[in-house]
This record gives structure tokens, C-alpha cells and sequence, in this order.
């Protein structure tokens, strides 16, 4: 059985009908969101194409992966479940932003590994005031569209929530407290006498940390990697992605968008409650 999930704003039922019957599927509405179930195979091609004809969220659940058996979200920070990239705000403070945010976008295309790139950005901050972060956090940091309808349907069900970050444990542990997640992982900004140090205490939280991570949850948790459901935006959630269950491309770049089960280009967060089939 294959199962479409339909999804957005500009999503009709003459235009999920028309998908059903192209596909000759059953179709079921949903207030947030359509699911069609056909027993024929959609392929890769047909699902672009109806991608490109449609201005709406259009995604395949991928095989084995069953919604109700899902006990586990991860979720990348930056850009994903917040709308900024906290280390190029915080660098605005020093003036050194377009810098950052060069390296940013480079890293997020993969076209320079995470654990250079982080630590070319950090030393960028060397000596800003640590004051800098928590006006990073209450003047510039938003939760994306939807993400309170997301957790509190992934709560309600019973399924963890983690947010594991390339970014800084600043922003994870205020984010874990004020919306009662579970779980947190990032990296550790140095800082003495209440100026950056211009360096990352620690090990990095890198790609493949946060592989590791999902994985060690796994065992914790004693549930399996296809009970997880994974989501980030760049390159440096790729790993992690692979590992899930269910992988979400959010608003990504096009390389993560390729290799990811699933995508949201047109929902906000709350399209992750569609994916998962829940109330």
C-alpha cells in the first residue's frame, strides 16, 4: 500500500481528487491535511511531476515506516524549529555577519564540513560580550510557523521530542525549558569574564554526533531507529536523517531536499502532524 499525504494552503479537494484518481486511490480529508492510499506503485517521476503542477506539500511515506509506532522526533534547531541562524545574529553584534553567514550558507550546502566551518565562525566572536546572546534570544529568535501545533500533537501522542544543534547550548537549554522538550544536545560556546572566548568547549556537535545521538535515544528508549522521525535543513543533518524512520526536508537545501524522504516547502511545522496522520 502506498501512502500520499497531501497538505497547505492552497491544497483543494478538486486537486486531491484529481491526484487520487490519477493514481486510482482512496482518498480521505483530514483538517489539516488529505491522505490518499493506492495499491499502485507511485513513482519518483510522477510525484515530481505532481509536485511541479501543484503549489501544495505532496510527500510518499516511505515503506516500514508506520505512523502509530512513532516514538521519537529529532529535530535540528537553527532554521528549522527557530527561524534565525543563531551564530550569524550573534555575529551581527560584532559586526562580522556577512562573514558568518557566508560560512553558514557554505556549510549548509555542504561544501565545507560543519566541524571547520563552526569553529571558523566562533572565532569570528572572540571577545563580544556574552550579553549579546540573550539579546540574540529574547529580540531576534521566533519558533517557525506551526510549531506549537507540532508539539503539542507530537505531546498528546506520546512521542519525545529532541533538539539537537551545530548551534550553542544557550539557545537549546531556554528552548528546552520553555517548550517542555525532552531531550537537547549542541555545542558550548567558551567564554571568560564575560566575553566569548572565540572558541567551542568540548566536542562538537557535528554531523555525526547527531547520528549518534539519535541512535544512543534509540537504546534509551528501547524503540528502534524506524520509530524516529528526523528533520533539519542542511547538510549536517544528513547522517541523522538517514538513520530515522521518517526523514523531513524543512524548508531545505535542495541537496538535503534530494536525499530526504519527505518534504515541506509549502506547510510550516505543523506539517509534520499531517505526515505522522495525527488528530
Amino acid at each position: 500500500m502506498t501512502t500520499l499525504i497531501l497538505q497547505g494552503t492552497s491544497l483543494t479537494d478538486d486537486a486531491a481528487a484529481a491526484i487520487a484518481s490519477s493514481v486510482s486511490g482512496e482518498l480521505s480529508q483530514q483538517a489539516r491535511y488529505q491522505v490518499i492510499e493506492t495499491n499502485q506503485t507511485v513513482s519518483a517521476e510522477q510525484l515530481t511531476g505532481f509536485r511541479a503542477d501543484n503549489a501544495f506539500d505532496i510527500n510518499q511515506l516511505p515503506d516500514g515506516f508506520v505512523s502509530t509506532q512513532a516514538r521519537l522526533l529529532v529535530t535540528d534547531m537553527d532554521s528549522t524549529l527557530i527561524n534565525i541562524e543563531c551564530v550569524d545574529e550573534i555575529a551581527d553584534f560584532i559586526n562580522v555577519k556577512p562573514q558568518v553567514a557566508e560560512i553558514t550558507e557554505a556549510a549548509m550546502r555542504g561544501e565545507i564540513d560543519f566541524e571547520t566551518s563552526l569553529r571558523q565562525r566562533v572565532a569570528l566572536l572572540k571577545g563580544l560580550d556574552v550579553s549579546a546572546l540573550e539579546r540574540v534570544y529574547m529580540e531576534r529568535l521566533q519558533l517557525n510557523p506551526g510549531a506549537s501545533v507540532m508539539l503539542d500533537a507530537l505531546q498528546q501522542a506520546n512521542i519525545k521530542t529532541a533538539l539537537v544543534s551545530g548551534g550553542f547550548t544557550f539557545f537549546t537549554e531556554r528552548l528546552k525549558q520553555r517548550l517542555g522538550l525532552d531531550f537537547t544536545m549542541a555545542n558550548v560556546l567558551g567564554e571568560h569574564k564575560g566575553k566569548l572566548t572565540g572558541e567551542v568547549e568540548g566536542d562538537i556537535c557535528g554531523a555525526q554526533a547527531k547520528a549518534d545521538f539519535l541512535l544512543d535515544h534509540c537504546d534509551k528508549l528501547n524503540i528502534s531507529a524506524n520509530q524516529v522521525i528526523s528533520m533539519g535543513d542542511g547538510a549536517n543533518d544528513l547522517l541523522m536523517m538517514k538513520e530515522a524512520g521518517l526523514s523531513i526536508a524543512y524548508h531545505a537545501k535542495p541537496t538535503v531536499q534530494q536525499q530526504a524522504a519527505t518534504s515541506l516547502n509549502h506547510c510550516g511545522l505543523d506539517g509534520v502532524v499531517g505526515l505522522l496522520q495525527l488528530s
